[in-house]
């Protein structure tokens, strides 16, 4: 099959590979566990210099492992080998695919492909020899010689692919300093290696951006064998939205929010999208979202529309959750309006980025099963908003910002030249929060502003080094924010009625799985939707001790996923009864798992017989250990006790 190479590449020098993946499902002979292992040879060119190495993926099974167009052999391999008193290791399957890699004209064809085709043919053959009891493992290793040393090299450099999650060899440096234990590995890496040179600020605004024009792996729907979903829970940013902010005395970009399939970004739902939202009027709105436009709809964007790559965002978002979950039967065709909860505030961003999500997700739309739900509060705190402390945390920690800001003097001589250029007071262009603007233009593919002809400034345009400047700032105060803990605080208050609401469903929907009334019977939902903005997953994030996670881009999503362990043996059972572990719990952000970066589960001791966080867990930290940070032992303690 055709892939986009893992690597760039330029110049003489690269050598192209083909990859070679081969798997072997094996259980052990007792039948007390599974276990699935993966070897890969990494795919692409390779050569001193190139970036993007190919990172581990979690295969569940063959069936998955085998994409469309690839071509794959596959047979049964019985047989069972072993000494008295081992476990003995039965393997079930095989199967061997090969991969034609997109490589450099100077690549196709070339050596490389058909050496690594001959070590994977080699490697087949003495597999099957093995299978089949001619030969053992040890006449293999004395077979290997000279000429089989492309087969050494191709066991030296595989990935060991893991059905679970590893112990990671490098600790992950948590942003609470007094857990000191080693970080399993997520199943693909969210926070990156720490390094001493700061980020990219114009390259990580470009991701913020999160423009929809490639494709993008999610890790939502995957789980050891046999798991069962019985749940799932998420919350979204709005997509793409025009400016919030104007720069004084400059032109504001002309951006068309009307939908249109031929204008890009599109997507194959779009049409169909926009005539369902159309009937609308059948659906069930919660007062005062009925009268909130249900489409962004203007040709000339007003302030904080969603745009169409907005909209198409998410249509991606719900269709890759949609197909995620496909394989577990979260919904059925026949969905029933209590299994599916919606709600978002009342901004119309929000409404239609909700829409679109549940658009892509739902395997039927239909508006006369939907009720649409309103959060007067970008907190979604419902009843339980009202917090002093919370308050002063907030208040205290935009002093911090205000002092590290003017303490920027790089910072300070950027909105003085800047506002020369305009013709502003200094005080003017800060107060206009000219990064909002800027970051527009820049996922628009726009040129910055520019001083107008006769303005009283030195004239010419913005430029993008100015813009790389304040945006440096931005990730400057996101390092000194996490140092000083003051907005872990106020995220600890502000964000415990969501997660208390989040985890009191979780754990009605555990007992009722664990009595047999499961919550597929149409009783309980068992998909809910939060349509928020950035101050609502920001502070979520920083709840969960996920504070080395990225700042929400447009259209992220995090998601949590509720798992029940299939069902075991007598002596299984019986270790289990003593742990209560039968129900857990998977955090995804933006498709990547990162449930033991949590507060909650950074120091869950996983094997192989458990490779999830129980839900136990989630819980406890929920009702009693998230106060930790501000000296409390309840929510009520933490908002009502006088400081001092």
């Amino acid at each position: 099959m055709s892939r986009n190479r893992l690597g760039t590449c330029t110049g003489s020098g690269s050598v192209c590979r083909v990859s070679v993946a081969a798997a072997a499902v094996c259980s052990f002979s007792d039948g007390e566990d599974r276990r699935e292992l993966d070897w890969a040879v990494n795919s692409g060119c390779v050569r001193p210099g190139c970036r993007n190495r190919p990172q581990p993926r979690w295969l569940m099974d063959t069936d998955q492992s085998q994409d469309a167009g690839s071509e794959a052999l596959s047979f049964s391999a019985g047989g069972e080998r072993g000494r008295a008193g081992h476990r003995q290791l039965k393997p079930t399957v095989l199967w061997l695919k090969l991969e034609t890699i997109s490589a450099p004209p100077m690549c196709r064809g070339g050596r490389g492909q058909r050496s690594h085709l001959q070590s994977a043919a080699i490697f087949l053959v003495f597999f099957t020899l093995m299978q089949s009891q001619t030969l053992s493992f040890c006449t293999f290793v004395k077979m290997v010689s000279a000429s089989a040393a492309e087969l050494i090299f191709l066991f030296i450099s595989v990935n060991l692919i893991p059905t679970s999650p590893m112990v990671e060899k490098h600790p992950f440096h948590a942003a609470d300093a007094s857990t000191g234990a080693s970080l399993g590995k997520s199943r693909k890496r969210v926070f990156p290696e720490p390094h001493t040179n700061k980020p990219n600020p114009v390259l990580e605004a470009f991701s913020y951006c999160n423009t929809p024009n490639r494709s993008e792996q999610a890790w939502e729907g995957h789980s050891p064998v046999d798991y069962k979903l019985l749940s799932v829970q998420v919350m979204i940013r709005h997509g793409d939205r025009y400016l919030l902010y104007s720069i004084p005395k400059t032109k504001r970009p002309k951006i068309n929010c009307t939908l249109s399939t031929n204008r890009d970004p599109s997507h194959p739902l779009l049409t169909s999208f926009i005539n369902h939202m159309g009937q609308g009027g059948q659906g069930h709105w919660e007062s005062p979202l009925g009268s909130v436009p249900r489409l962004p709809n203007h040709s000339a964007c007003e302030m904080g529309e969603l745009t169409q790559t907005g909209v198409v965002q998410h249509l991606r978002n719900g269709q890759n959750l949609r197909h995620a979950y496909k394989r577990h039967s979260l919904l059925p065709p026949d969905w029933s309006p209590r299994q599916v909860w919606l709600e978002t505030t009342s901004k119309s961003r929000t409404l239609q980025s909700g829409l679109a999500f549940f658009y892509g997700f739902l395997p039927d739309f239909d508006w006369r099963k939907l009720t649409v739900r309103h959060q007067w509060s970008t907190l979604f705190c419902g009843s339980a908003c009202d917090c002093p402390a919370r308050s002063r945390y907030l208040e205290e920690e935009q002093k911090r910002q205000y002092r590290l800001r003017v303490a920027n003097a790089e910072l300070e001589r950027t909105y003085a030249d800047m506002a020369r250029t305009l013709g502003l007071l200094t005080r003017q262009l800060r107060a206009a929060n000219p990064i909002d603007s800027l970051l527009c233009h820049l996922c628009h593919g726009l040129s910055f502003p520019c001083a107008p002809n006769g303005s009283s400034g030195t004239g010419g345009c913005l430029t993008m080094a100015q813009f790389a400047v304040i945006r440096q700032q931005q990730l400057d105060d996101e390092v000194d924010r996490k140092k000083t803990g003051l907005y872990r605080k106020y995220a600890t208050l502000a964000m415990y009625p969501y997660l208390n609401q989040t985890a009191t469903k979780m754990e009605r929907i555990a007992k009722a799985s664990e009595t047999g009334h499961g919550a597929r019977a149409g009783g309980e939902e068992v998909f809910t939707l939060s349509s928020a903005h950035d101050v609502t997953m920001a502070p979520l994030l920083s709840a969960l001790g996920l504070e080395d996670a990225s700042f929400p881009r447009f259209a992220a999503r995090l998601v949590f996923e509720l798992w029940k362990s299939p069902p075991v043996t007598q002596r299984q059972a019986n270790k289990r009864a003593r742990k209560g572990e039968t129900i857990f719990i998977r955090v995804l952000y933006n498709g990547k798992d990162v449930t033991f970066h949590t507060a909650f589960c950074r120091t869950h001791d996983r094997h192989i017989s458990q490779p999830l966080c129980p839900l136990k867990n989630f819980l406890t930290f929920v009702k009693k250990d998230m106060f930790r940070v501000v000296n409390a032992t309840s929510y009520k303690e933490a908002c009502y006790r006088r400081p001092g």
